[in-house]
C-alpha cells in the first residue's frame, strides 16, 4: 500500500478525501491540530471507510513538530496539503495570522519534498488567485491578478513557492484551484463543521435553518449580476475529494508535462446567492429566513470555472448537482444534535 499524508485531514475536504483514499487501499496518515474541526470526525471517516487512519495532532506551521511527524513517515508516496486558514473575510481582519499559518505549513512540508523528491504533493489552491477575472468561465491560463484578500494572496504566493521549489529541488506537484466546495458525505457521517460562526455561505444557511443562527445575511444586492448578488461555482465536496485521487494517480504514474501543473475544480456553472437559497428550499421543502446586508470587502462579483483541462488531464468532471449539495448539507446538519 502506498502511504499518503493528508494535512488538515479532519477538516471538511480533507476528511472526504481520506475516505476516498482508504476505499482505494491507500495507507492514510492524517495531520490536524483541530483549529477548525474536532476529533470526532475520525469516527465518521472510520465508519464510512471501514478502517481507521492514523492521526497526528500537530501544528504543521511549527517547524520542529512538522519535521518530527515527517521523519516518522519518510516512506510517504504523496502529501495532500489542505491545512490552511481559508476564510476571505477573516483574512482581511487577521492577515498576519493567515500569512504565518498558510506559508509556514507549506514551507515546512516542502522542506521534506525537497529532501524526498519522489514524494508527490497536491496543493489546495483556490479560484481566488484569479481575482475578478476578465472572462468567464475562467480558464487556468487566465491572468493571476492582485489578490482581493490576504487569503487569496496566500494561495497565489503558495503556487509561486511550489514552482520555485520544484525547479530547484526536482519534486513534482499539482495545484488544484477549488471554486466553492459545499455539501456533505451522503451518509451524513462527515460534513462541514466550522467552529464558531460559519465564514462560508452554505453552513450558515443550514445553521440558520436549524435555528442556531439568526436570518442569513446576503452581502450586497447591487452587483452587476442577474439578481444583484455574487455568483460562485458551487461543487459537491465528494466530487472535490475524487479529483484529488485522480490528481494523485496522475503524479504517481509520472504523467504531466510540467513539474507543477494547475487544474480548476468546479462545475462550470455559476450560481447567485439567491439561487443557492432557492436550491436549499427546493431540496428541503422549507423556507429560509434571510436579509440584505452591505457588501463585504474582498468579495469578487463572479467566478466560475472552465473545467476542460481537468477533464482532459485528470479524466475528472463534477457529477453532483446543486440540489444534491444542499440536500446532503441539510441531512448532515440534522444529524449534528445526535452527534
Amino acid at each position: 500500500m502506498k502511504k499518503v499524508l493528508v494535512t488538515g485531514g479532519l477538516g471538511f475536504i480533507g476528511s472526504h478525501t481520506a475516505v476516498e483514499l482508504l476505499s482505494r487501499g491507500y495507507e492514510v496518515v492524517l495531520a490536524d491540530n483541530l483549529a477548525n474541526t474536532n476529533a470526532a470526525v475520525l469516527d465518521g471517516i472510520a465508519a464510512i471507510a471501514g478502517k481507521r487512519p492514523t492521526w497526528a495532532n500537530v501544528d504543521l506551521a511549527d517547524q520542529v513538530a512538522c519535521r518530527a511527524l515527517l521523519e516518522g513517515h519518510s516512506d510517504l508516496a504523496g502529501i495532500i496539503h489542505f491545512a490552511a486558514y481559508k476564510a476571505v473575510g477573516e483574512s482581511v481582519q487577521k492577515p498576519l495570522a493567515y500569512y504565518r499559518n498558510n506559508f509556514g505549513s507549506l514551507l515546512n512540508l516542502l522542506d521534506f519534498t525537497a529532501a524526498h523528491p519522489a514524494c508527490r504533493l497536491i496543493f489546495s489552491s483556490s479560484c481566488t488567485v484569479y481575482g475578478q477575472a476578465d472572462t468567464l468561465p475562467i480558464r487556468e491560463d487566465a491572468p493571476v491578478k492582485p489578490a482581493e484578500s490576504p487569503y487569496g494572496n496566500t494561495k497565489q504566493v503558495g503556487e509561486e513557492i511550489l514552482r520555485d521549489g520544484a525547479r530547484a529541488h526536482g519534486f513534482r506537484a499539482i495545484a488544484l484551484r477549488y471554486f466553492n466546495p459545499i455539501g456533505a458525505h451522503p451518509s451524513a457521517r462527515i460534513g462541514e463543521l466550522p467552529l464558531g460562526v460559519p465564514q462560508n455561505l452554505v453552513p450558515f444557511i443550514t445553521q440558520s435553518a436549524a435555528g442556531l443562527r439568526g436570518p442569513l445575511k446576503v452581502f450586497g444586492n447591487d452587483y452587476p449580476t442577474r439578481d444583484g448578488t455574487c455568483i460562485r461555482d458551487y461543487i459537491h465536496v465528494v466530487d472535490v475529494a475524487l479529483a484529488h485521487i485522480y490528481a494523485l494517480e496522475r503524479l504517481l504514474s509520472g504523467k504531466g508535462s510540467d513539474p507543477v501543473e494547475v487544474f480548476n475544480l468546479g462545475t462550470g456553472t455559476g450560481s447567485t446567492v439567491l439561487e443557492v437559497i432557492a436550491a436549499f428550499e427546493r431540496a428541503t421543502g422549507g423556507k429560509l429566513q434571510w436579509e440584505w446586508a452591505p457588501r463585504r470587502p474582498g468579495d469578487v462579483v463572479a467566478a466560475y470555472a472552465n473545467t476542460e483541462k481537468a477533464a482532459a488531464g485528470l479524466g475528472w468532471r463534477a457529477e453532483r448537482t446543486l440540489d444534491q449539495c444542499m440536500a446532503d448539507a441539510w441531512r448532515w446538519q440534522r444529524t449534528l444534535p445526535a452527534k
